[in-house]
């Protein structure tokens, strides 16, 4: 079975290292958001689509949250020494992913050509592909003034109150044309438990046409009231969005046909059938592989047929 995969960094990114481990080499695509990404020192770093290789290639760093497990930070603590900026934490096997990437850009190649030899360069089993090929940068209003996703998130530790968001570019940008294949050719496309607001919503307003609806599986991000990591549910409450796993249902009714609950809110299921969805409920948290392949399993055991 062919499945395509819209992730983020945190629970998307989990989930497709599950869906790797029950599916053939080469039936899995991940499609990341990139409306996160940013320049640093120079550099192009695509969070989500690394925390997605990293998690695929088995070298993702648990203990911080992101980059490469067993890092060190000598060149972080040299570019602070030197006066500049080290708010964004890179250790040194994470630089030099970085900087292959910026070389392959600056030699010409598209992001997603960048994004695919990484992969290969990592050995995967899987592609991970971007969104786009085009800048796409996610930006909030908040109470101290306009900020870019990473200021927010990283520099300011998602504090201020986010009361507005923009997807800047993304009027004039195009999906990456192997997104729109892969999305077209899967029998099952899965919205993965990712935030919906920074890491969804970028996605599926590019590559939103191209899910059939009878064949998309949309993954709570929420589990009674809480979200995997992140301010999920305080910015989206922020935002007057409602910050359940019923309110994420109502979000994706458009594009998805099913919708998985974690059972710790198997109470919503009448309220999200009422949405028009088929519901699977499921342990939808994944402390591990073995638990994000058992949930991974659960959506392929329960998807429709294509």
């Amino acid at each position: 079975m062919k499945v395509a995969l819209l992730a983020g960094g945190t629970g998307g990114a989990k989930l497709a290292a599950g869906f790797q481990e029950v599916l053939a080499a080469g039936e899995l695509t991940v499609i990341a958001n990139t409306a996160d990404d940013v320049e640093v020192w120079g550099l192009h770093v695509s969070p989500d689509v690394d925390a997605v290789l990293f998690r695929l290639a088995g070298v993702f760093n648990e203990a911080t949250g992101f980059g490469i497990a067993d890092d060190t930070f000598q060149a972080l603590a040299q570019m602070e020494r030197l006066g500049l900026p080290a708010w964004f934490r890179i250790g040194d096997r994470d630089l030099a992913v970085h900087v292959a990437r910026t070389q392959m850009l600056a030699r010409g190649c598209r992001l997603t050509e960048a994004c695919v030899e990484l992969g290969r360069r990592f050995g995967l089993a899987s592609l991970v592909l971007p969104m786009s090929d085009d800048p796409v940068r996610t930006w909030f209003a908040t109470h101290r003034g306009p900020l870019a996703f990473q200021d927010y998130y990283v520099r300011e530790r998602a504090a201020p109150r986010v009361t507005g968001v923009e997807y800047a570019g993304i009027e004039a940008a195009r999906p990456s044309p192997e997104a729109v294949l892969a999305v077209g050719a899967a029998d099952l496309v899965v919205i993965g438990p990712s935030n919906p607001v920074v890491s969804v919503w970028p996605v599926l307003r590019l590559l939103g046409a191209a899910v059939r609806r009878e064949s998309c599986v949309a993954v709570t991000p929420v589990v009674a009231g809480a979200a995997l990591k992140g301010p999920t549910v305080e910015m989206m409450r922020s935002l007057g969005r409602d910050p359940s796993a019923l309110g994420v249902a109502r979000e994706y009714a458009e594009v998805a046909s099913v919708f998985v609950l974690d059972q710790a809110d198997a109470g919503d299921q009448p309220a999200v059938e009422a949405g028009g969805y088929r519901v699977v409920v499921a342990d939808t948290l994944m402390p591990d592989v073995r638990a994000a392949a058992r949930l991974a399993q659960t959506i392929l055991d329960a998807s429709p047929p294509s």
